[in-house]
């Protein structure tokens, strides 16, 4: 991208599309020690990748390595390997999320990793932190046990909770197949590489006795003794101790099939990207990774698991790992514990998702099928009627519309990209002013709507990537990275060659004011939510939303247009004045059940009903 500026752009859609009151003062999120007492749907979320978000302590830049960057991973110029943020750089900048609304952190994975993957010419570093080696510590290029302990315990004492990114699908890649180079590592499938045989149906019988994956039973493990079914899983001499704790080193504890595709078997019983997948049916690494993690829980008392690859694990793992973290939060004293898990699937239907806290067990998972949504009304035309068929959908999860109230919900992410790059992608011709004003929008809409809303990094600053993956990974500090330094920010005359900790950006205004009413009216964060009106067209979205005590009701109104748009706007009968909370209200209904609405293109009205009929 090259470098442009729209002048006074900030200004212009500040006072052309609604009205952004100034941030409130940055001001703990809620008393000392109260932290515990919330649920996992008052939480307003901030998802950062530590590498990435603030150099608190150079001198850990290469980790626990010494060389070239094959050997360290570290090389703030290439946009896959480690850039130099860490633990004591998210300490440091606890104030600046104070300040944006934040209530909890998650961070990608915290776990050493392998530094160096990949072929000659093609390595990248694990920055990311989905390449563990070590589930037991946190990796060097970040900081030790002990400043992560004290990471925890700062958030913690301003009333943040922290909820740590984990991984049990899969590990680093260290196991190769010494027969996988004749088939390019291709998965080789249940049926025609059964666990009885070697090398396929017709070869030497092994494993007599063990009656497959579907009996977790350790009678029936105690049968799987020779991992050679479908390759010959091999470790490099050098790794044969690289991974922690030490029985991850054996090859019987993964499925060892060749790459997954993602689609039908392979989806979950494939190795990711070539990562070791692991063998979750098994009673040992069921009983490993319950003892890994709870050992976190107690040890640092984090406050809830992010859980990667979700989809790619068997459901039987879920339905014993999810009771057993809560047995061991309950038992720390750890209340309202949350976990959600990855199910990535991009379309606007909650379908496919609920599935997974059905069957698999999960209290909740992140809300994909919401990000789809609003790309679809912000980015490709669709009618607001999209957003309406989405809560329709709530019913479907388990627990219903009150597990809809604890779904992460998310316009943009590290591995799809950020919102405003989807939006641009969506619309090439798009202008600055424009693409600011859709993205205002969009944060202005997750804040208000059910769910627990999560900000990616960056993206209250303006931040706008060249793509998905390591193309939406910014650098907040100074980027010493090109790729980077000439994108085109929004809402801001900074590009990633600079700090992007302004307070005084459009985003990080816009969504701190929010953050503050979600903070202030618990209708909002723990409140019913009813859909009063959409259309075919882009337009007019809105809902009313309920204080769980008292049931009083807000209305929360959009325009998804890039026009003025007006509308009756059907709410309680009852209903009789409003008092104005963003945006511009009407100072009373029009008629009882009915109130008129005129928003400015891409604006927004939050009202309270400030007076009833007697």
């Amino acid at each position: 991208m090259k470098r442009a500026f729209a002048i006074g752009l900030a200004a212009t859609l500040l006072s052309g599309c609604a009205t952004v009151p100034p941030a409130p003062p940055a001001a703990p999120v809620a008393p000392v020690g109260s932290y515990l007492a919330r649920e996992p749907s008052e939480e307003i979320i901030y998802f950062v990748l530590p590498d990435r978000f603030e150099n608190g302590d150079p001198s850990n830049d290469t980790g626990d390595f010494t060389g070239d960057r094959l050997a360290t991973g570290f090389d703030p110029s290439a946009r896959g390997f480690f850039h130099g943020g860490d633990l004591a750089g998210l300490t440091s900048r606890l104030d600046y999320l104070e300040g944006l609304g934040v209530t909890a952190i998650w961070f990608a994975p915290i776990f050493q990793n392998k530094p160096v993957q990949g072929p000659p010419g093609d390595e990248s570093a694990g920055y990311h932190g989905y390449w563990v080696t070590d589930f037991t510590r946190p990796d060097g290029h970040f900081g030790t046990r002990e400043e992560f302990t004290a990471f925890v315990d700062a958030a913690h004492a301003r009333g943040m909770k922290v909820y740590m990114d984990i991984i049990t699908n899969h590990t680093a890649d260290v196991i190769t197949y010494a027969d996988g180079p004749e088939t390019n590592f291709e998965y080789r499938s249940l049926g025609d590489y059964p666990y009885s045989t070697r090398g396929g149906p017709d070869g030497a019988r092994i494993n007599e006795g063990f009656a497959g994956h579907e009996d977790s039973s350790a009678a029936n493990f105690d049968r799987l003794t020779d991992p050679n079914y479908a390759y010959i899983p091999r470790v490099p001499e050098a790794e044969r101790a690289a991974k922690v704790p030490a029985w991850l080193n054996d090859p019987i504890y993964y499925h060892n099939r060749g790459n997954s595709s993602f689609t039908g078997e392979d989806s979950r019983f494939g190795d990711f990207a070539g990562l070791d997948d692991l063998f979750t049916e098994h009673p040992r690494v069921r009983a490993g990774m319950q003892q890994i993690f709870c050992d976190w829980i107690t040890r640092t008392r984090v406050d809830g698991f992010r859980i990667d690859t979700a989809r790619h694990v068997d459901p039987g793992f879920w339905q014993e790992f999810v009771p057993a973290m809560e047995a061991c939060a309950d038992a720390a004293g750890i209340p309202n514990f949350h976990m959600f898990g990855e199910v990535y699937k991009d379309v606007p239907e909650s379908g496919y998702i609920a599935e997974y806290t059905r069957r698999d067990g999960l209290p909740a998972v992140l809300d994909f099928a919401f990000q789809s949504a609003m790309r679809e009304t912000l980015g490709r035309g669709r009618g607001t009627v999209v957003l309406a068929h989405l809560f329709d959908g709530d019913v479907l999860y388990e627990g219903g519309e009150e597990t809809a109230l604890t779904l992460p919900t998310f316009l943009g992410n590290h591995d799809m990209g950020r919102f405003s790059t989807l939006l641009r992608e969506d619309m090439l011709n798009v202008s600055q002013q424009e693409l600011l004003a859709r993205v205002m929008l969009g944060h202005a809409m997750m804040l208000s709507l059910r769910g627990s809303p999560t900000v990616y990094y960056g993206d209250e600053q303006g931040f706008v990537g060249d793509g998905n993956d390591q193309r939406a990974r910014e650098d907040m500090f100074p980027s010493l990275t090109a790729e980077y330094n000439d994108n085109v920010l929004i809402g801001t005359r900074a590009t990633t060659a600079d700090s992007n900790f302004d307070t005084g950006h459009p985003l990080y205004r816009l969504i701190a004011a929010f953050s503050a009413i979600r903070r202030e009216h618990p209708a909002f964060t723990r409140g019913r939510q009813q859909v009063r009106h959409y259309e075919q067209e882009p337009g007019i979205f809105a809902v009313s939303r309920f204080d769980p005590a008292s049931g009083a009701e807000y209305l929360a109104v959009f325009n998804t247009s890039d026009a003025p748009r007006a509308a009756n706007v059907w709410l309680g009968s009852e209903a009789r004045r409003f008092q104005t909370l963003a945006g511009e209200c009407p100072a009373a209904v029009t008629a009882p059940g009915s109130a008129a609405f005129t928003l400015p293109a891409f604006g927004w009205a939050v009202c309270r009903v400030s007076e009833t009929a007697q």
